[in-house]
């Protein structure tokens, strides 16, 4: 049967055809999608775990118990991972393992743009990577097969571009497969360093049999047309390649590590130029040079952001398309939506000039005007630790200044061993988490702390307070972060003072709690003066005319915070929704 799918989704139907048993992950965008479908398959089971290493270590157990497994995450979750991933490859397997990793090039989700093609390369696992969403489902089934043939994990790469792009997919049947049986087998399961070193020999030997492998594997394919340019890529810079040179010949990688350069060379000898195109860094370019092979790459595109159709053609053939004039439309820079509980934590931290080390959220969106309240942003759970090493830098006056910032999920992800190392390490730094009840940013994604799992039935949910008691923080604080004059006595009364403190900002996501979602306010212009007292909430249902503000209500959720900060009455309850 032929289906339009979703890239992420052809990857979850690859591995549902593939007889996956398990899939643990973290969402993250672009690859959350792969997960959320799976979930929904009742031969599948699925979970969120609290980070991208507890759900590789879960596939990971997975595999050795004998079933086929799947690990999903972004780029950045890659990071995270990395400890079982590189000893993964010394392991091996028993059941097929397969750890998705989705980069995020041009950044529209992200904090980096990282290249994961060189996790494959530093540790020995071999990495796919599919043009279509055709290939999204085949080279899945494929890696599994490839994972239990040579004893290894397999890398699946994708990019937004593969993950949230649309294609036409032929489905087939989930094979039978049946679990092996798990074997007790020390010197290959147990890295205590005797047993590793064998194994490294062995993944050494693994990776030269893959390398001979790929010289003539159906996943890497030569498309011979005129031989005057000749076109090395991978992904969907083929799709770019195809579209803009359909004369050009083209090496196809679906096998981006290992490389076979014997292969690049035999197709390098037919063709009279030799172009490597493929986004951010060199990753094959450098490998082909190395190699002595003659191409050109970099020279000509660039190691950022996404390609196109149209910088193929104009670097390669010097064809510079003009391409229709972008309508002109007010820009939308991105803000936090109308009631979201945070807006009032930002306002309030900004209103007392404390300085806030951030986190990985939608609450990252605090850093923007006009509310302008976070200071730094580096990584998942980087908040706690940050504040802290910022007091052990400028003492304690400096922590009386400062507090971290951190939602729920987030600090269930990383957080967790921030907040006790303070606590551990004499820190007096404030903590506010943000609970809101969800992962927010990458589509509202239960966590332990939700009371459901990925599969949406109940499960115990992690009480964050008595959690923060547990690591030996004395002072917690509860509050609704609409109570703005309560927030603001808090926040003074908890970073005065000398010990560690914990605030948790506690109100359902909008978007979520439809209980929450009010009649909306209504601007009263005979009383307003004009101030912008409520412009500073940077909310997009407010809008400054010169008569004074304006309400839309189509946008108004009534959660009544800009009434609540205009001195002069002049935002009213009761308008329409």
């Amino acid at each position: 049967m032929k289906t339009i799918m979703l890239g992420n989704e052809a990857f979850a139907r690859g591995a549902y055809e593939a007889g996956v048993t398990v899939v643990a992950s973290y969402p993250g965008t672009p690859s959350t999608e792969i997960t959320e479908c799976t979930a929904k398959m009742k031969e599948i089971h699925s979970e969120w775990a609290p980070n991208e290493k507890v759900a590789v270590e879960v596939a990971v157990g997975a595999s050795v118990g004998g079933a086929r497994a799947l690990s999903c995450m972004k780029h950045v979750g890659l990071n995270v991972a990395a400890d079982p991933v590189f000893t993964a490859s010394y392991t091996g397997v028993n059941g097929g393992l397969v750890i998705l990793v989705a980069d995020d090039p041009s950044m529209p989700s992200s904090q980096n743009e990282q290249d994961s093609r060189f996790y494959a390369r530093s540790s020995h696992i071999p990495m796919l990577e599919p043009s279509d969403s055709q290939e999204a489902k085949d080279f899945m089934i494929r890696a599994y097969e490839l994972s239990e043939k040579f004893d290894t994990p397999f890398f699946m790469r994708s990019t937004t571009r593969i993950s949230h792009s649309r294609g036409i997919v032929e489905t087939g049947e989930r094979i039978d497969y049946q679990v092996k049986d798990y074997e007790s087998d020390p010197a290959k399961y147990v890295m205590m360093p005797n047993y590793a070193r064998l194994r490294h020999v062995f993944v050494e030997q693994r990776m030269k049999d893959i390398k001979e492998f790929a010289f003539d594997c159906d996943l890497n394919r030569i498309e011979m047309n005129d031989t005057a340019i000749g076109i090395v890529t991978s992904g969907v810079c083929y799709q770019y390649v195809k579209e803009a040179c359909p004369d050009a010949s083209v090496l196809k990688l679906g096998m981006v590590y290992p490389i076979n350069t014997d292969l690049i060379k035999s197709f390098a000898e037919k063709v009279d130029k030799l172009y490597i195109v493929e986004e951010l860094e060199p990753f094959i370019e450098n490998q082909c040079k190395a190699a002595g092979i003659k191409c050109t790459g970099k020279e000509l595109f660039t190691v950022q952001g996404e390609y196109s159709a149209n910088m193929v053609k104009e670097s390669i053939l010097g064809i510079k398309t003009e391409g229709a004039k972008a309508a002109t439309v007010p820009a939308r820079p991105p803000a936090l939506c109308p009631g979201c509980p945070h807006r009032a934590v930002f306002y309030t931290l900004k209103s007392l000039k404390l300085k806030a080390f951030g986190d990985i959220g939608c609450y990252t969106l605090g850093a923007v005007p006009p509310l302008s309240s976070i200071d730094t942003t580096v990584c998942m759970g980087a908040s706690i630790g940050m504040a802290h090493g910022a007091e052990m830098a400028r003492g304690g006056e400096f922590a009386a200044k400062s507090v971290a910032v951190i939602g729920d999920s987030t600090f269930l992800h990383s957080g967790i061993t921030g907040l006790l190392n303070t606590v551990y390490n004499a820190g007096t730094s404030t903590v506010i988490i943000l609970d809101n009840s969800t992962t927010g940013m990458t589509g509202h994604q239960d966590h332990p702390g939700t009371g459901k799992n990925a599969m949406g039935e109940m499960a115990p949910a992690v009480d964050i307070v008595k959690l923060a008691d547990a690591l030996g923080v004395k002072n917690i604080r509860v509050i609704d972060p609409f109570d703005l004059k309560g927030l603001k006595a808090v926040l003074k009364e908890e970073t005065s003072r000398r010990e560690p403190s914990l605030i948790v900002t506690r109100r359902p996501c909008i978007l979520l709690d439809k209980k929450n979602i009010h009649p909306a306010f209504k601007e009263n212009t005979d009383k307003c003066k004009n101030c912008g007292m409520c412009m500073k909430l940077g909310c997009p249902a407010i809008c400054k005319t010169e008569k004074g503000i304006a309400i839309d209500a189509t946008l108004c959720t009534g959660c009544g915070l800009c009434a609540d900060v205009c001195a002069f009455d002049a935002i009213e309850a009761g308008g329409d929704k």
